[in-house]
């Protein structure tokens, strides 16, 4: 997906709101992007665990490419007042959980992953979206901005914090997955407490302790905080672009009874039917950002 500035009604509305604080502002902004991409068939399938297996492992591929990018990035400007309040490598880093899962859904020792001829094939014929994602988070990292990366953090954490309890249960189900194996990057240690796993309730914990965080970091910069709210949209955007190399399974005339979920059956649910059945924060978690 092309990379794209904040569409002139976030622009406006981030702008007459720089005086709140950063994690405001950044809701704010993002209102317009969420709109945009509420109606995606990719977040559906997911949602639903109708991907196969091959295909859900593939998007997991593409999540660690991201998140091994912007976990080195923000570890190289870890003492950046504007970033450092929220880095907690220990708390957050999901690039080691992503391989750790990848791996048991590969059935291969964790190291080897990467010679799997799944990856192999992955690695031949990256998606662009995800070129364009990575290629992102690297330049901000090499420029004279890399406050903007707090833009990419906060869509990418705050969405894994929210919402991630639900689909770890849909995937759960959908690929037989049991005892914690192979569903890491959904879980979370409690803030200050590591190895002791998470609950909704400390989750929240957490989403309040990473917005404080910004606001602290980033003050009452209004600049910056229009930096980081234009990175952030461009972020979200970057992020849904990561669906356009979804491939859909083909469609099966099978009946409801025959559905096996790690199979290439069809998902015709609409976004609206997830919300009907009580999986509002499903989508928000698949995008890797907070619903509003």
């Amino acid at each position: 997906m092309a990379e794209t500035q904040l569409s002139l009604a976030d622009a406006s509305q981030a702008s007459a709101d720089l005086a709140l604080p950063m994690s405001k502002v950044l809701r704010l902004a993002t209102k317009e992007a969420h709109t945009e991409i509420e109606s995606s068939d990719a977040a559906s399938l997911l949602a639903h665990g109708k991907l196969s297996k091959e295909e859900y492992v593939r998007y997991l591929m593409m999540l660690y490419y991201v998140y091994d990018a912007l976990e080195v990035a923000l570890e190289g400007h870890a003492t950046h007042r504007a970033l450092e309040k929220t880095y907690n490598p220990t708390l957050l880093s999901r690039a080691p959980r992503l391989e750790s899962d990848i791996a048991h859904l590969l059935d291969v020792p964790e190291e080897g992953w990467k010679s799997h001829p799944l990856h192999v094939a992955f690695r031949t014929s990256v998606p662009a979206a995800l070129t364009a994602y990575v290629t992102r988070i690297q330049a901000l990292s090499n420029g004279a901005t890399p406050e903007r990366l707090l833009g990419h953090a906060y869509v990418r954490y705050l969405g894994d914090l929210s919402g991630g309890q639900e689909i770890r249960r849909q995937v759960v189900k959908a690929y037989g997955l049991e005892g914690g194996y192979g569903t890491s990057f959904y879980s979370f240690s409690r803030l200050g407490e590591p190895g002791k796993e998470a609950n909704v309730g400390d989750m929240a914990k957490i989403k309040e302790w990473f917005r404080d965080g910004m606001d602290e970091g980033v003050e009452e910069d209004t600049s910056m905080k229009g930096e980081i709210a234009d990175e952030a949209v461009r972020a979200f955007r970057l992020s849904a672009g990561l669906f356009s190399a979804i491939q859909s399974p083909p469609e099966k005339d099978v009946s409801d009874a025959d559905v096996v979920l790690t199979s290439k059956s069809t998902a015709t649910n609409s976004f609206s039917t997830i919300f009907s059945r009580g999986l509002k924060n499903t989508f928000w978690s698949i995008l890797r950002i907070p619903a509003q």
